[in-house]
């Protein structure tokens, strides 16, 4: 038996038909508090939507008194379509959506109770903060201090813990001015009769509990309640759903989930309704779906050994009728560069044996993960698709990064300077922007140049921004790139604006993985990691200049352009490989590609291979968990759900060091190793690190690139590279010379671009011949041999 072929549905008059005994239990369990414990795998959509028909069916409830909560619209459709396929039931009756939108149906069926328009509008989350901005404007305060996002989440969160402004707990002032702000907020949404999504769970529960007679007919209407996922309910939900069938009142509630995954106490789920649940409807049936029809025998026995360690569990243990299947295979990286080639080639072995490539999906904790293994299939030509997410260059901080660093290259990039010039926050306005444009238009000037034009306070703070690009220009000069951007991250506030910002600790892990990416960047491309900026005078547009330092080669800050052999200062070459990389190598829609997610947006799907990347300390479990027992076990529950997102393959890989913030780490494996079975595991040997190896290949070219990747090998596994010229035998310069082809200094040239100008300076040797040429108005320029082509002018 194939493990995902779950028996089908069946057709109406055999509802119980093909049901194991487990399901079996779950769908005609009693008319009294039930606890299912569906594990992954084990069909527990089809349980909650049989149950609803079978209740239907049998005649103990009209369609008016089921209510069936789900977490998210898909979910609640999936229910409806399979319900009127089972039976011929109007389903418009029953009450089957998300908490969400069934708290907009009790409100539009009780606005007036609510102190609601009839016709009153919600407000999404965009929405609700520019409501938000507009009340922190009208109340003279400062937007730096109290943002408006921060503040919509301080608001958020009060609601989900059932609190008004006046029950806010003042401790000081920055408290009493967020409760302000909330006041106003509430009372600017009455006025302009609109509400948002927290506002419809919190004055659903307040009629609840404020109205016995709406609480009563609910309660009386009501007498079979079903909740999907209850892992992830949050306090304000189970409160309001204590409000419809409370405990002891003899409804029948019937909650599902479980708790092995739950993996959203970041956004306010909390695991321990589960055991509160059982306790305060005193529980007698809990019944547990561990039949899985999924996943081959080994991925079940590495998922249940590890989740055993959890000591605050209720307990389950998945099982299969497959076998056991492949063996989960493990394989140690020497880099996260050989980590994503790997796993390229792993997948690429997998299409040619048959596995669409939508089937395999490669799971990281990190969201910042992604650019290396993007970068890799990239330079591959594998299609992918980031699912949940945005490429790695398309996500907005990096995009802010770049913005920033293409005003340092070209302050007249007016994209960039619109960007960025009031992010973060500095004080211009859309009438600034306006006022600005105008100027340019009229004066056929880019936005930078045109910034003195604008008078007063806005243009004080347009110069004020101009400043600050200038000066950032300045002080990198004769840095590396990689310093280029800590030192830009640091002075253009980004790095504080995230470090403040609620969800800005992995926008800042993108960050870091920018730097990253500029490293490997010039390591690779042959500049070495060590090659500098130059002085905007000192370098023509995209060329080194005669103002190169004495103490720097040119191959320190130069590679070659392809099409024109100008050499390109590192910048200027990482923002063009920057662009090329978030240009169009997203899959297109229904093109077979590779899947890439983090491990949370994996929740509920499921591939035929599963590769999950990163299982180092540190990374996965994630360091902000390492200290917190609880945090901890969170981080086992994410795991726990990657594995089990594997039908026939699954692929767990680490790396020995890893790229960070520029910085060469030395990681050590995850601690989930040593709690996975030993039996269940396919360890492969590193792979021969001699020059057959693919990371060897890379190696080689890397010498020709000229970035000199030494110390490579030692007892077996990749030391930390060090980066150097490559040694030139004396036998080569001699042949090089001979190749210059009558190229002398003091003599003219043509070059196709830059026309006739006149040899200033011949070194190098074969790959990294290169010459500096006066091109007379072009000026001068450095151009590499072995793609310009110089041609001899007698």
């Amino acid at each position: 038996m194939n493990p995902h072929d779950e028996p089908q549905h069946p057709a109406p008059g055999g509802l119980l038909k093909n049901l194991n005994p487990e399901q079996y239990a779950a769908v005609t369990a009693p008319a009294e508090p039930a606890l299912i414990l569906a594990g992954a795998g084990s069909g527990k959509t089809r349980v909650l939507t049989t149950r609803i028909a079978w209740l239907l069916q049998t005649g103990q409830v009209s369609p008016g008194g089921i209510m069936a909560v789900t977490f998210t619209n898909k979910a609640a459709k999936e229910m409806l379509t399979r319900l009127t396929t089972m039976l011929p039931v109007n389903a418009r009756g029953m009450w089957i959506g998300t908490f969400h939108g069934l708290c907009n149906r009790f409100l539009r069926a009780h606005w007036k109770l609510a102190g609601l328009p009839q016709g009153f509008q919600i407000l999404d989350a965009t929405d609700s903060v520019s409501a938000i901005k507009r009340v922190i404007k009208a109340m003279s305060l400062d937007e730096e201090r109290y943002v408006p996002k921060q503040v919509s989440w301080f608001i958020a969160g009060a609601k989900e813990d059932g609190l008004r402004p006046p029950d806010i707990d003042v401790h000081d002032e920055q408290t009493r001015t967020l409760a302000a702000i909330y006041q106003a907020y509430e009372d600017q949404c009455a006025r302009e009769g609109v509400v948002d999504f927290a506002e419809l769970m919190l004055r659903s529960y307040e009629v609840m509990r404020d109205q016995p007679a709406v609480r009563e007919h609910y309660q009386r209407r009501f007498r079979h309640v079903l909740v999907d996922e209850f892992q992830d309910t949050n306090k304000l939900q189970y409160a309001w759903l204590k409000m419809f069938a409370p405990p002891g009142q003899g409804q029948s509630v019937l909650a599902v989930g479980d708790d092995d995954q739950s993996i959203y106490a970041f956004r306010g789920a909390r695991v321990g309704n589960m055991s509160d649940f059982e306790r305060e409807y005193r529980v007698k049936n809990v019944i547990k779906l561990e039949q899985n029809y999924r996943s081959f025998g080994n991925i079940l026995d590495a998922a249940n050994e590890l989740i055993s360690r959890n000591s605050r569990r209720l307990g389950k243990e998945l099982r299969t009728d497959a076998g056991p299947g492949e063996p989960v295979r493990v394989y140690e990286a020497s880099s996260d560069f050989a980590e994503a080639q790997w796993l390229i080639e792993e997948a690429q072995a997998l299409h040619r044996g048959g596995m669409d490539r939508k089937e395999i999906a490669v799971l990281y904790r990190s969201n910042a993960q992604s650019r290396v293994i993007e970068s890799a299939l990239f330079n591959a030509g594998i299609p992918y698709r980031v699912y949940g997410g945005l490429r790695f260059f398309e996500r907005a901080e990096v995009k802010h990064a770049l913005a920033y660093l293409r005003l340092l290259e070209n302050p007249n990039d007016d994209t960039s300077f619109l960007r960025v010039v009031n992010f973060p926050a500095r004080g211009i306005g859309a009438r600034a922007i306006e006022l600005l444009q105008d100027a340019a238009r009229a004066s056929g000037r880019s936005l930078y140049q045109s910034v003195s034009a604008v008078a007063g306070k806005a243009g004080s703070n347009l110069k004020a921004f101009n400043d600050l690009v200038d000066s950032t220009r300045n002080l990198t000069v004769g840095h590396t790139l990689r310093e280029i951007l800590e030192q830009m991250l640091e002075i253009s506030g980004l790095n504080e604006f995230y470090r403040n910002d609620k969800d800005g600790a992995e926008r800042l892990e993108n960050l870091g993985e920018l730097i990253n990416a500029a490293e490997a960047f010039v390591t690779q491309e042959g500049f070495g990691k060590d090659a500098v900026a130059l002085p905007v005078d000192e370098l023509a547009p995209g060329a080194i200049s005669e103002g190169l330092p004495h103490a720097v080669a040119p191959a320190q800050v130069a590679t070659p352009d392809a099409e024109t052999g100008e050499i390109m200062s590192p910048l200027a070459a990482f923002l063009t490989h920057a662009s090329l990389e978030a240009g169009d190598n997203q899959a297109q829609a229904g093109q077979d590609a590779v899947q890439l997610m983090t491990v949370h947006s994996a929740k509920g799907l499921e591939f035929d291979a599963v590769f999950i990347t990163g299982l180092e300390e540190g990374l996965f479990p994630h360091e902000n968990s390492l200290s917190d027992g609880d945090g901890l076990e969170e981080e086992r529950r994410l795991m726990y759900v990657a594995i089990t997102r594997a039908r026939q393959r699954l692929y767990l890989c680490f790396s020995q060091t890893r790229m960070l913030h520029g910085q060469t780490r030395y990681n050590v494996k995850s601690r989930f190793f040593d709690e996975l079975p030993e039996a269940a595991l396919k360890w492969l040997s590193p792979r021969n690190q001699g020059f057959g190896s693919g990371f060897a290949r890379e190696y080689q070219d890397a010498w020709q690139r000229g970035s000199g990747l030494k110390s490579m090998v030692g007892a077996g596994r990749v030391e930390r590279p060090s980066y150097a010229e490559p040694p030139v035998p004396a036998s080569m310069k001699k042949k090089v010379a001979e190749e210059h082809g009558g190229l002398r200094v003091g003599k003219g040239v043509f070059h196709t671009k830059f026309g006739e100008g006149v040899l200033v300076t011949l070194e190098g040797s074969g790959a990294d011949a290169r010459a500096q040429v006066n091109f007379g108005r072009h000026g001068m320029k450095w151009l590499a041999l072995s793609v310009a082509k110089l041609t001899p002018i007698d």
